[in-house]
């Protein structure tokens, strides 16, 4: 089983995914609680304004004190990904990949010969499974796509092996 899924077809950047990473990447969303919880999926600069709004608030008004439970934080986050389901949004990497203008669909390429033909604009939507109770996923991964709703979260689309824009 190939871990390196590549990015390739009509686009200006030819892209290999390592879902080996991404445990450490902060865009990673927890699969147990993503499909059932409200997303709310607003603008990352306005999210990030907010918090950064709160926390500069919260300094002037209480001083820059961390908290009591710092320590304690950290370990639940380490045994959080230790023991997690998680999965990472695909639209980053379309989106760095430079799709050509006249680039339609993305054909997800999965198991011996098997494909499945999305627009791109739904493809900007697939969540992409690494890994399932903290383990990566070996017999059937290495990666599993999910459909933006959730509506295939018991069956996902497995054994990817790579991702052609057309």
């Amino acid at each position: 089983m190939e871990t390196i899924i590549p990015i390739k077809g009509k686009v200006k950047y030819k892209i290999t995914l390592d879902p080996g990473v991404w445990i450490f990447d902060d865009r990673k969303v927890d699969l147990n609680t993503y499909f059932s919880e409200d997303q709310e999926r607003g603008n990352a600069l306005e999210e990030y304004t907010k918090s950064i709004s709160k926390h500069w608030d919260r300094e002037i008004m209480e001083g820059a004190v961390y908290p009591p439970t710092l320590k304690t934080e950290v370990k639940f986050e380490k045994e959080k990904v230790l023991t997690g389901t998680f999965g990472i949004p695909l639209k980053p990497f379309l989106v760095n990949a430079e799709p050509e203008q006249t680039a339609k669909n993305v054909v997800i390429e999965y198991g011996e010969n098997d494909q499945v033909s999305l627009s791109l604009e739904t493809a900007s939507g697939l969540i992409l499974g690494f890994s399932k109770d903290g383990k990566p996923l070996k017999e059937d991964g290495p990666l599993h796509v999910y459909y933006q709703d959730g509506s295939n979260k018991e069956n996902p689309i497995k054994n990817v092996t790579g991702f052609t824009i057309e």
